[in-house]
């Protein structure tokens, strides 16, 4: 896999943000949690994420033979790996985010 490719997937902001979410659920979590936890996601979107990082090896995807069947994803290694750079990637937003309006400002002002 390029390298490329791989860092499409994971700097997608739905991907950051389920990593988040899921981290801050405490590494598990059902479907409807995480879509209460991820302000703005479909539940097409939600899905497709969830079945990439699942691919990808980020999540586990277990299913419990209940009526109706209950769906709990939750982090695996690789996945909990990416928090730190992730969360890194947060810390700096937050930081410079008005730095970066600042300098828009400027820009379209000129």
């Amino acid at each position: 896999m390029a390298v490329r490719e791989l860092l499409t997937k994971v700097g997608d902001k739905w991907t950051i943000f389920i990593v988040l979410s899921l981290d801050l659920l405490g590494g598990r979590a059902r479907f409807s949690e995480l879509e209460r936890a991820v302000p703005g996601i479909s539940q097409r979107m939600l899905s497709s994420t969830l079945k990439t990082l699942e691919r990808d090896g980020m999540v586990t995807r277990e299913l419990f033979p209940e009526v109706p069947p209950r769906v709990e994803y939750e982090m695996t290694d690789l996945g909990r790996s990416l928090l730190r750079p992730t969360q890194g990637l947060v810390d700096w937003v937050k930081e410079n985010w008005q730095q970066v309006r600042d300098a828009q400002s400027r820009y379209d002002e000129r």
